[in-house]
């Protein structure tokens, strides 16, 4: 402990360990979907089916990104993209609505 505190006041960085992983460190498990995280997963399927970003809103919102931060920008970009999705959504279905058809 000694000498990580002597490594800690020479300005080194110290390895963070995680209980089930002495070896690695706390981020160095991959990401799940593919390694690119549930959040930019969300994003990009959400182009497919764009009820993936409002689960991955959700996600955003219940704080699912404590588990992991990395998974934070993902679901923030979700959320952002299922807002335009929603506000483009009900801007078409009113000119639609207002048109006179």
């Amino acid at each position: 402990m000694n000498a990580n505190f002597e490594e800690q006041k020479k300005g080194k960085y110290i390895l963070i360990r995680d209980g089930e992983d002495s070896e690695l460190g706390l981020f160095y498990k991959p990401l799940p979907c593919f390694g690119c995280g549930i959040g930019w997963f969300s994003f990009l399927l959400g182009f497919v089916c764009p009820f993936a970003w409002y689960v991955a809103t959700f996600l955003y919102f219940i704080n699912y990104y404590r588990r992991d931060p990395r998974e934070r920008s993902g679901l923030a970009a979700s959320a952002i993209a299922a807002l335009i999705f929603s506000v483009a959504l009900v801007i078409t279905v009113l000119v639609l609505v207002f048109s006179g058809r």
